[in-house]
């Protein structure tokens, strides 16, 4: 025998109603009730409310989807099949979204299941880098119908954003190029397997010396080897050589200015300023020496830097001036080379040496020859989205044939059997200034300033 308790409706303790019944509406709670069921109850009759329930277990097979969930389908490993529920009822619902963003390469197949989709009897393809679709079903001549789908990719973020010079893009790298000071503002890191960068990092290269003077020396040349950003063609002095890591901070770049020319023609030429980023100091090149500078009075020799300045030819009653040393001081590869010697035969063909580049010695003066006495070649490299030469040294002076500079911005030497001036290194190459020549206005060159150059991956 059942009983049967009729209520209009049920107060808690404090007379505020739980149930109420009016008509035929009956109410749970009143304004500001939270509606919980008891753990482990489930409720049923109420509808879908068009979401669904995903399921964090992504599917990494083909498999068969149940009305009201949504999957993350990884296809890393290959295509996957999702097969649509078989005899669905109106309001069925389905999700599917994109779980390692690799639908584009391997897709994602919606089998039908005997039913249309969008109206269409055939299967359908997800192939969107990114994307998410949810189906619902409304009948048997549309079928499942996709009433939400997303192409928008928002993820945090992978890659590394920064600030700083003037900033290009070759693919997904982006490149900042400093020619003056400034900072390389990094705002995030990346996550640690693209929290590197790529650098090149060139000093100002040295002035020539005058009379009959040595070349400047190129800058000094430092590179990584696209470790981090690696379609791009590194020079042979990049070889092997690692990307740095990069934190969320600011990095203060200095670009080295090129070696002002003396002014005269009895001084050796100056040297360039140093380059610096990070852990990464490239040295200024050395000056050229001077043949008209009596020892001890003066010193009429090359000075070393990142690339030597070439030596002096002798000019009597003075005596040569020696090459300058490159990689000066000593790195690993080596930032430069050594300056070439100049001519010795006084009576004859007076030559300063070439300065030393990044690849290649300063040329040696013939003695006794008229030939070009040119400035070490410089590196080429396409960190900055094509093939550029830096750091090539500037050609010696001479009585006869002023040298060419080095390939990389080198400037040429000066000469006065058909009187031309020194030229200076070609500026932001490192290049050096050309020696002067033996009479006349026998000024050297000013060493080209420097560069710095920092890629990485971006997208």
């Amino acid at each position: 025998m059942s009983s049967i308790i009729k209520v209009d409706n049920i107060q808690d303790q404090c007379g505020s109603a739980v149930v109420t019944k009016c008509g035929s509406t009956v109410t749970l709670g009143a304004s500001g009730d939270t509606i919980q069921l008891a753990c482990g109850a489930s409720q049923t009759g109420f509808g879908r409310t068009g979401t669904v329930n995903w399921d964090t277990t992504a599917k990494t097979a083909s498999f068969t989807a149940v009305s009201g969930n949504g999957y993350f389908v990884n296809t890393t490993s290959g295509a996957i099949t999702v097969t649509l529920p078989a005899s669905p009822s109106s309001g069925d619902i389905v999700s599917l979204a994109d779980y390692t963003n690799t639908w584009q390469t391997n897709n994602v197949t919606v089998a039908r299941n005997s039913q249309p989709i969008g109206g269409i009897p055939a299967d359908a393809t997800l192939s969107t880098e990114g994307q998410s679709v949810t189906f619902i079903y409304v009948d048997g001549t549309e079928g499942w119908k996709n009433v939400q789908d997303s192409t928008s990719n928002v993820t945090g973020s992978l890659f590394i954003t920064a600030t700083g010079g003037t900033i290009t893009t070759c693919g997904d790298y982006k490149i900042h190029t400093f020619t003056g000071p400034g900072t390389f503002c990094v705002s995030y890191a990346g996550i640690p397997a693209n929290s590197n960068v790529d650098y090149l990092v060139v000093a100002g290269g040295g002035s020539g010396g005058g009379n009959h003077g040595g070349g400047g020396g190129a800058g000094g040349y430092r590179e990584s080897s696209g470790t981090a950003s690696g379609c791009y063609t590194a020079s042979p002095l990049g070889a092997c050589v690692s990307a740095l890591p990069v934190t969320a901070t600011g990095y203060p770049i200095t670009v080295g200015g090129g070696g002002t020319a003396p002014g005269n023609n009895t001084t050796i030429g100056n040297p360039g300023s140093n380059s610096v980023f990070s852990t990464i100091t490239s040295t200024g090149g050395g000056g050229g020496a001077t043949g008209n500078n009596p020892v001890p009075s003066g010193a009429p020799n090359g000075v070393p830097g990142g690339s030597g300045g070439g030596g002096s030819a002798a000019a009597n009653p003075f005596p040569i001036g020696t090459a300058g040393s490159g990689n000066t001081p000593p790195v690993s590869p080596p930032q430069g080379n050594d300056g070439g010697l100049g001519s010795t035969d006084a009576a004859a063909f007076i030559n300063g040496g070439g300065g030393g580049g990044a690849t290649v010695v300063g040329s040696t003066s013939p003695n006794p020859s008229p030939a070009a006495h040119p400035g070490g070649d410089g590196a080429t490299t396409s960190i900055s989205g094509s093939p550029t030469a830096y750091a090539g040294g500037g050609a010696g002076g001479g009585s006869f044939v002023g040298g060419c500079g080095g390939s990389g911005g080198g400037g040429n030497g000066g000469t006065n059997a058909n009187p031309a001036l020194a030229t200076p290194g070609t500026i932001n190459t490192g290049g050096g200034g050309g020696g002067g020549s033996g009479s006349g206005p026998c000024v050297s060159g000013s060493g080209g300033s420097g560069i710095v150059i920092i890629r990485y991956k971006y997208q």
